[in-house]
C-alpha cells in the first residue's frame, strides 16, 4: 500500500506544484525577513526565485525529493501541519500530509531556506551554471558539476549534488571530490563540512561505473579506478583541518567507510549506515579494514564490513561511528548552531591538534589504503565481483 501512495503521477505532481503556488499567493500575512544567511531563512525574493526555478525543472526528481519540496513548501507559507489526516484510502493526501508532518515544528524561516536549497541543488544538477558559479566561494574560479561547494562564516561546506540520483558517486564526481578537498584544505575557512543534497547523504558508487569498459578492458579498468581510489581516500587522510559529516540521510558504501577519516559525524535520526562489500562480491576502501575495529571492536565492525548490516543512526551512534544523532525536524537548525560555534575557535590551535592526533597513524592510514586499493582492483577483476554486479542490476531491473 505504500509502494501505492508513493507513486505519483506527472499530472499529481504539475497539480501540487500549481496549488502549492496559488495558494502561497493568496496568503498576506506572511513575513519575510530582508536579510538572509543559511540558518535565517531565505527572503522573499530568494524564495520566489527558487518557486521559478522549481516551475522550469525539466527532469523528474522521483517522488522522495517531490514530497520533500511540497512538504518544505507547506511548512514555508503556512507553519507545522495542522489539518486533519487524511483517511487511509486517500493515498496521495496521505503521503503528502505524512511528508508536511514530519518536518515538525520547524520555522517557516528554515523551511524557506531549505526549499531554496533543495530547489537550488536540483537546478544546479541539470545544468543551472548561474546557480552553480553563485555558490562558488568568491576568487575561487573553480566549479563543479556534481557538487555545490560553498564557503560563509568561515566554514566551507562541500556538498554531493546529484539528488535524483542519491548523490551516487560517479568518476567525475571522484575527482570533483579530491579538487574541493584540496580546495578548502588551501583557503582561510576554519572547519570543512561534507554533506549532500536532497534527502540522501549518499548511495555509494553509481554502480553505472562499472559498466564502462575502456579499450584496455576490465584490467585497464581496474587499475585506472584503483589509481582514482587510492588518491580520493589519500585526500581525507592528509586533510588539515577539521573535517565534519553532516549525514542528512542514508549512506551506503564508500560514503560510510570514510566516515572513519572525519573528525566528527553528525546524524539526522532517519540516516542509515550500510556497507554491503560481499553482497557485491567487493572488499572494504577507505581504511574502514583499520578504522571501523578501532572505532567500533572486531565483532561490530565484521557485521558491518563482511555481513552487510545496516545500521540505524542510533546504532552508528552506539558503536562509535557517529557522534551525535539530532531528530529530523532540528537537525539543520541545531548542528549549524554548533558549526558556526565551532569556526569561531582559533583556527590555527586547531588545525596543529588535528594535525598532533592523526600523526599518530597517518602512516598506517596510508599503508592500509595501499593494501585495500590492491585487493579491491584484484576484486574488480574477479569472475565473483562480475557475477554479484551483474545479480545486483538484474534484480533491480525486477523492481
Amino acid at each position: 500500500m505504500a509502494g501505492v501512495a508513493l507513486k505519483l503521477s506527472a499530472r499529481c505532481w504539475r497539480s501540487v506544484r500549481l496549488t502549492s503556488l496559488a495558494r502561497f499567493s493568496t496568503i498576506p500575512s506572511l513575513k519575510f525577513h530582508t536579510t538572509a544567511s543559511p540558518m535565517m531563512g531565505a527572503t522573499v525574493e530568494q524564495f520566489q526565485e527558487a518557486k521559478n526555478k522549481m516551475s522550469a525543472l525539466k527532469n523528474d526528481p522521483g517522488n522522495e525529493v517531490k514530497l520533500k519540496i511540497y512538504a518544505l513548501f507547506k511548512q514555508a507559507t503556512q507553519g507545522p501541519c495542522n489539518t486533519p489526516k487524511p483517511g487511509m484510502l486517500d493515498f496521495v493526501n496521505k503521503v503528502k500530509w505524512d511528508a508536511w508532518k514530519s518536518l515538525g515544528s520547524i520555522s517557516q524561516d528554515e523551511a524557506r531556506q531549505e526549499y531554496c536549497d533543495l530547489i537550488g541543488s536540483l537546478a544546479a544538477a541539470e545544468g543551472g551554471s548561474s546557480a552553480q558559479v553563485a555558490a562558488q566561494p568568491a576568487g575561487s574560479g573553480a566549479t563543479y558539476d556534481t557538487l555545490l561547494l560553498t564557503k560563509e562564516d568561515d566554514i566551507t561546506t562541500i556538498k554531493l549534488n546529484r539528488p535524483a540520483k542519491k548523490n551516487a558517486i560517479t568518476t567525475e564526481m571522484y575527482n570533483d571530490i579530491i579538487a574541493a578537498l584540496e580546495q578548502a584544505a588551501k583557503d582561510d575557512s576554519v572547519i570543512t563540512v561534507f554533506t549532500g543534497a536532497g534527502d540522501f547523504y549518499c548511495s555509494g558508487n553509481d554502480l553505472s561505473n562499472f559498466t564502462k569498459i575502456p579499450e584496455g578492458g576490465v584490467e585497464a579498468m581496474a587499475r585506472s579506478g584503483g589509481d582514482l581510489l587510492r588518491k580520493y581516500v589519500k585526500a581525507y587522510i592528509d586533510f588539515p583541518k577539521p573535517l565534519v559529516a553532516v549525514v542528512n540521510g542514508p549512506a551506503v558504501g564508500i560514503s560510510v567507510t570514510a566516515l572513519g577519516l572525519f573528525d566528527l559525524v553528525y546524524a539526522t535520526d532517519r540516516a542509515t549506515f550500510h556497507t554491503p562489500f560481499s553482497q557485491l562480491g567487493q572488499s572494504p576502501e577507505a581504511c574502514s579494514s583499520y578504522t571501523f575495529p578501532k572505532i567500533m571492536g572486531n565483532a561490530k565492525a565484521s557485521e558491518m564490513l563482511l555481513f552487510n548490516k545496516k545500521l540505524t543512526a542510533v546504532q552508528a551512534c552506539e558503536v562509535g561511528l557517529v557522534t551525535e544523532v539530532f531528530p529530523d525536524s532540528s537537525f539543520q537548525s541545531e548542528v549549524w548552531t554548533r558549526l558556526k560555534a565551532y569556526a569561531k575557535l582559533p583556527p590555527n590551535s586547531l588545525a596543529f591538534s588535528k594535525q598532533l592526533i592523526r600523526s599518530t597513524e597517518k602512516e598506517r592510514l596510508h599503508e592500509v589504503n595501499d593494501v585495500e586499493v590492491e585487493r579491491l582492483t584484484e576484486r574488480w577483476m574477479s569472475d565473483e565481483c562480475f557475477n554479484a554486479v551483474m545479480s545486483f542490476f538484474q534484480a533491480k531491473a525486477k523492481l
